[in-house]
């Protein structure tokens, strides 16, 4: 296949055309820069246009949307809020004006999303949940809108809400990690809200089955399916790599030095991946012991 990926060259775009790229198939990656994994081609864009790049999209299989600056920016300033809606709205819009210029369109779309959609707490979320009015869920409902004309096009586009993926390298886990290693680890804020992640095995995974499920379309939750709080993850995270836990960090505190991005860690919604297992995907690892003992061994 001919695969196309906007956000290709960050944490998890990387980790997927790898994957792609050993199986043979031939990946595109739009970048504001000049370079791409090797293997793959890297195409010139300015994430807002189809300038330079639209034309591609007739030879492609399929086109996946990862662009979006991280949520870990600090701090959450206006400038930045207004960046985090431009840098996932504005590439999604000039995909979909792609896809509707193009005279050969590609047979699947998907577009990246988050588990925050479900809001930042209530009872446990699946896919018909739905979603919150807070900041990161109508961010989500922005993202997703952005590319919901393809469908009317006739392409099958599948939305991922994904969880926070769990690497060796890149992501979020060896920050995580940190204040545990540094001995003073512990449950941030009450430790009784969610802690959602799923294994980068099972994100490259779980993407790659819904690309080759042809009945699959729609939105689907990226998240492991054991439920996990923060409590019972750092918990078992300094289990894991030997180290004490047993300072919990106050939520105000954390609220006075991280402002709203402070929610990211303190407070969270309990959801469940139940789609994606209707659909027939078998998670490599389906508890975060497993998923924590496999990245740090």
């Amino acid at each position: 296949m001919k695969i196309l990926i906007a956000g290709g060259s960050g944490f998890l775009g990387s980790a997927l055309t790898k994957s792609l790229l050993l199986d043979g198939h031939k990946v595109f990656i739009l970048t504001r820069g000049s370079s791409a994994l090797q293997g793959a081609q890297a195409i010139k864009w300015d994430a807002k246009t189809t300038s330079g790049w639209g034309s591609l999209v007739n030879e492609m299989d399929v086109v996946i949307h990862l662009a979006g600056r991280t949520l870990a920016s600090w701090p959450w300033t206006a400038s930045i809020k207004r960046d985090f809606h431009d840098s996932r709205i504005l590439p999604g819009l000039a995909l979909a004006q792609a896809v509707l210029e193009a005279n050969q369109r590609p047979g699947i779309f998907i577009q990246a999303s988050g588990i925050n959609h479900y809001g930042l707490r209530g009872d446990l979320a699946d896919e018909s949940t739905p979603p919150a009015d807070d900041f990161l869920a109508q961010l989500t409902v922005q993202w997703e809108g952005a590319t919901k004309s393809v469908e009317e096009l006739g392409l099958r586009r599948v939305v991922i809400r994904s969880a926070v993926v769990l690497a060796k390298d890149g992501g979020l886990l060896s920050l995580m990690a940190l204040p545990i290693k540094l001995f003073v680890g512990g449950p941030l804020g009450s430790g009784k809200h969610a802690m959602p992640w799923i294994h980068i095995n099972d994100w490259v995974g779980a993407v790659r089955h819904l690309i080759e499920n042809e009945n699959a379309r729609g939105a689907y939750n990226l998240i492991a399916p054991t439920p996990t709080s923060n409590a019972e993850f750092n918990r078992m995270l300094a289990g894991i790599i030997h180290r004490p836990y047993w300072f919990p960090t106050p939520a105000f505190l954390l609220r006075t030095l991280l402002g709203e991005m402070s929610v990211l860690i303190v407070e969270g919604r309990f959801a469940q991946p139940k789609r994606l297992i209707q659909s027939g995907y078998r998670f490599q690892f389906e508890g975060a012991h497993e998923a924590l003992s496999d990245l740090f061994r």
